[in-house]
């Protein structure tokens, strides 16, 4: 079945594509070295399913944190239409000049859907949109209702749950983020259908709303052709002395992702195995304290820094462990790396808390869960695999096997397609 639907014209029958509105504040486009790709792929992939698509997002490059030269020709001639709303921006990624900033997105979005409609009354036929930010699925939501057509809410964070990590002050806290929450509920409420990045996401919705709602679980994951191409292009850029154990961790230097017990499990596996290393991949707030940190306790810690997504690529696939590495109150539950950890057929150390992904790695065998915040136990860990050369191989290969099956965006995504159509 094609993205069309019929509607009289006279004594013919004319033919249209539905036309979905994709929206989303962060994303990487064009010849840009940092950001996700969900939205940029699923806008490709609904293309390519029939559908005429607006992928509708911010002159504000998140990850560089600059305004993005609107002009320059890797945003032209692309499959779908690409529309720019204009932020003003910010330095931090908690502050009040993001907040202000989403607050102005969400208001300028608001004047280009109703232009739109103005325009032509069918300028769209379904609207998909990211959450968080909150007011901008909130303005996606509204939108819908008043033209008369489904929303579909994107769940890939939970805002305000996920800030208290950072900022979490009695009753203050409270106060601040009471906003983040009403726009989280009306958008629950008014929506058509959710698709979450996890079992846990997914089902969000429900504790806003009473009506039941159609939905779908699609995880984050990856262009698999992509990462394993790139980790063939630049594999020889990676040199990894012979005999060393790698255990590596791509991603955030942040609140949410406790590095600090990696370092200190470094530090208590290397007094037990001198091959281990330890290989952080990534950039953030924490980075200069994490540094200090490992310096003075001597661990054998390397801060490899931002990779391009091809060299990452390529340090996973030489490495022999990968850590996913939360705090204990992490308010996150299948984290976007997953999919590149597993894709890198090696075994996988998990600290995460949520319940959904440690049943995950314990049913499907692809890697070790430990408490977190326990650097003893993830220091036992590193060394049981490091011990284990067969045990290291049979889990990545389990792993690959569900990178394949689950984390594939070109076979994983082919489910939000299949809810569109149904909300059609």
């Amino acid at each position: 079945m094609q993205g069309y639907y019929t509607y009289p014209g006279g004594d013919a029958v004319r033919q249209r594509p539905k036309r979905i509105a994709v929206v989303t504040q962060g994303v990487k486009l064009g010849d840009e070295t940092r950001g996700y790709t969900r939205f940029r792929f699923l806008s490709e992939l609904l293309v390519r399913e029939g559908f005429e698509v607006d992928l509708i997002t911010s002159t504000f490059q998140h990850w560089d944190k600059a305004q993005r030269d609107t002009t320059r020709s890797c945003y032209q001639n692309l499959p779908y239409h690409l529309r720019f709303v204009y932020e003003p921006g910010y330095k931090r990624n908690l502050d009040l000049a993001r907040i202000n900033s989403h607050r102005v997105f969400a208001h300028n979005l608001k004047k280009l859907f109703d232009s739109l409609f103005l325009e032509n009354s069918r300028a769209f036929d379904l609207i998909y949109s990211e959450i968080p930010p909150n007011n901008m699925a909130r303005t996606c939501a509204e939108a819908a209702v008043k033209y008369g057509i489904p929303y579909v809410a994107d769940v890939n964070d939970l805002w305000p749950e996920a800030m208290r990590m950072a900022v979490d002050i009695p009753i203050v806290s409270d106060i601040a983020f009471a906003p983040f929450a009403r726009d989280a509920k009306r958008t629950y409420n008014l929506m058509s259908g959710a698709v979450g990045t996890s079992e846990e996401y997914t089902k969000r919705p429900a504790s806003d709303r009473e009506e039941p709602y159609a939905s779908r679980t699609v995880y984050v994951g990856n262009q698999l052709d992509g990462f394993d191409s790139g980790a063939a292009e630049r594999g020889c850029e990676v040199e990894k002395p012979e005999g060393e154990i790698w255990i590596t961790y791509a991603g955030t230097l942040g609140a949410s992702y406790d590095i600090a017990t990696l370092i200190d499990a470094a530090v208590i596996a290397k007094q037990a195995d001198s091959r281990i290393r330890v290989k952080l991949l990534g950039d953030g707030p924490d980075r200069e304290k994490l540094q200090q940190y490992a310096t003075e306790k001597e661990a054998p810690v390397d801060f490899v820094g931002y990779a391009p997504y091809d060299l990452m690529a390529a340090y996973l696939c030489a490495s022999d462990i990968t850590v996913n590495s939360l705090v204990l109150d992490a308010a996150q539950s299948i984290v976007t790396k997953i999919g590149d950890y597993l894709a890198a057929s090696i075994p996988m150390i998990n600290t995460g808390s949520s319940p959904e992904f440690r049943a995950k790695v314990e049913n499907d065998g692809f890697g070790l869960n430990v408490p977190a915040e326990n650097p003893e136990a993830l220091a036992e860990a590193m060394l049981k695999l490091a011990d284990n050369e067969n045990l290291r191989a049979q889990m990545g290969a389990l792993g690959r096997k569900i990178a394949e099956e689950q984390f594939d965006q070109k076979r994983s995504y082919l489910e939000i397609v299949s809810l569109i159509r149904e909300l059609l």
